[in-house]
């Protein structure tokens, strides 16, 4: 957490929002300022832009070291250091100003005439303002409140801010938050964290991999066809081969070429695009982990994800059990109950629900709970009367297990159950936070797949996916009994954090 500053300098901004002719006003004086700073790049100040500053500390390397540093005490070591000024006061022979440091971190600067002289100390009340980045080098000592301070005996402008910060005691609409994240970061300590969290998870994903002898490849983001998902794709065209190409939807297809390849436990983390909808859990770019290990099936794969998921949640919580920003707890610890998607469904319909039961039926079972379905497969009304019966219910992590085969064309069919697949989607927090199959690796019956796919995209179904004959070849080869899964990043730490998808997103796209 940040260190407050105990109140040495208050703020002297007002506590309104500035208006659009207070901000063009403000600009205009600012500008004036960078000229003369520019003007005076050998005298006062530096220069508005430096190409460096000389530092010999960050502000929480300093905040660590002088901890125990007494009230109003002397430290008799000089470091220089820099940071952004967030609070300023400038009143008679002593000025106070807060700088803040990339993390948060802040420490109190001191510039007084007896220090400075004259001449620096004007040209500092003349020239600084909020939001400036100032480089300062001095004594760390404490005040008479005991705030940790840098006693100034030189200056200098590290780079002169033209736009004046938004008040930084008022909370800033999720809109600046989400279109101005440079702001978010400045103002808000959960912005920051989220940012470093994010880190952590990625590095804990990596970690975990490793441990278990996984090999990290890069697969590529323009395609010739699109596949690996059921996914409306964004379509460009390369001007080098005269060509329509497509932005991923999935690395899936040249993962499992690894796999055939020998790569055996092979992983990639990457971004993924999908031409669809946006909402609370969704965005058109996302992040991706997506995972194969040969010899396992849809339950190893289930029980590495599980390990994946509780080690980053240890690696930002310490613990299994998360804090939510709102203060909820999270316990994504102990095993996770595994779920029948047909039996969870059929006791909560009061009838049993197979592969079998026919469309009209299905139809009928939507039509009561009025849920309106427009599509040809039967198992997407089998999963949209799931979801409208059994999701909402699922408080603690559960893997819904074996789904309708119609809908999952990428999928091996269960080796006891006729029409369902071996596959399980991961529920974290009420979303679907993972998916994992026992994959398909029968050339023969995946190559009747894309069949059925492409006639459904011949019918008009955008999301279906197109016959892939380079990936069907590779197949031909010879593919091990394989699990693989797929994992959004952004909802992991959705998962992890209680937050929605725009505040996991460094910069989310908004229109």
């Amino acid at each position: 957490m940040p260190a407050e500053p105990s109140g040495d300098h208050m703020a002297d901004e007002t506590t309104h929002e500035p208006t659009a002719e207070e901000i063009s006003e403000q600009k205009a004086v600012r500008l004036a300022k960078r000229e003369r700073l520019i003007a005076s790049a050998d005298g006062l100040g530096g220069g508005a832009y430096p190409v460096t500053v000389p530092i010999t500390s960050t502000i929480p390397e300093v905040r660590s070291r002088f901890v125990g540093l007494g009230v109003d005490e002397r430290s008799g070591e000089t470091v220089s250091l820099a940071g952004r000024i967030v609070h300023l006061r400038n009143t008679g022979k002593l000025c106070f100003a807060a700088l803040q440091s990339g993390d948060g971190s802040r420490i109190q600067a001191m510039v007084s005439l007896g220090e400075v002289g004259e001449e620096s100390l004007a040209a500092w009340k003349e020239l600084v303002d909020l939001g400036d980045h100032v480089a300062v080098t001095g004594e760390v000592i404490t005040s008479r409140r005991g705030e940790l301070s840098i006693m100034v005996t030189e200056w200098r402008m590290a780079s002169k801010s033209i736009n004046p910060l938004p008040n930084l005691h008022n909370e800033l609409s999720e809109e600046t938050r989400v279109r101005s994240r440079y702001l978010d970061l400045i103002a808000r300590e959960q912005a920051r964290r989220n940012v470093v969290d994010r880190a952590k998870v990625n590095a804990s994903l990596r970690a975990t991999f490793s441990s278990l002898g996984f090999i990290e490849v890069e697969t590529p983001m323009l395609q010739v066809m699109h596949g690996g998902a059921s996914a409306r794709p964004f379509v460009t065209h390369s001007n080098a081969f005269d060509t329509e190409l497509f932005l991923r939807i999935a690395p899936e297809l040249y993962l499992k070429r690894a796999v055939v390849g020998g790569i055996e436990r092979v992983y990639e983390i990457n971004r993924n695009f999908r031409n669809e909808g946006a909402d609370s859990t969704h965005s058109p770019e996302f992040a991706m982990l997506e995972a194969y290990q040969a010899y396992t099936d849809y339950h190893g794969i289930a029980d590495l994800t599980q390990q994946l998921v509780q080690d980053a949640a240890f690696a930002v919580s310490g613990s299994h059990v998360v804090t939510w920003a709102d203060g909820t707890e999270y316990d994504l610890g102990g095993q996770w109950e595994r779920l029948s998607m047909y039996d969870s469904l059929s006791e909560a319909v009061g009838e049993q629900v197979t592969p079998e039961t026919p469309m009209s039926r299905l139809k009928e079972l939507a039509d009561d709970v009025e849920i309106e379905i427009d599509h040809p497969l039967p198992g997407k009304y089998v999963e949209e009367l799931w979801e409208h019966h059994v999701k909402s219910g699922l408080e603690r992590p559960t893997f819904v297990m074996d789904f309708p085969l119609d809908t999952s064309p990428l999928v091996r069919q269960h080796r006891t159950i006729p029409g369902v697949v071996e596959k399980w989607d991961l529920y974290v927090r009420g979303f679907e936070l993972a998916t994992g199959y026992s994959e398909l690796v029968d050339p023969v019956v995946q190559r009747d797949r894309f069949v059925e796919q492409a006639r459904l995209a011949a019918g008009g179904d955008p999301e279906a996916m197109r016959l892939d004959e380079e990936f069907l070849r590779a197949l031909e080869f010879g593919m091990p009994p394989t699990g693989g899964m797929g994992m959004g990043i952004d909802r992991l730490l959705m998962a992890v954090t209680g937050l929605g998808i725009r505040e996991t997103i460094l910069f989310p796209l908004v229109k």
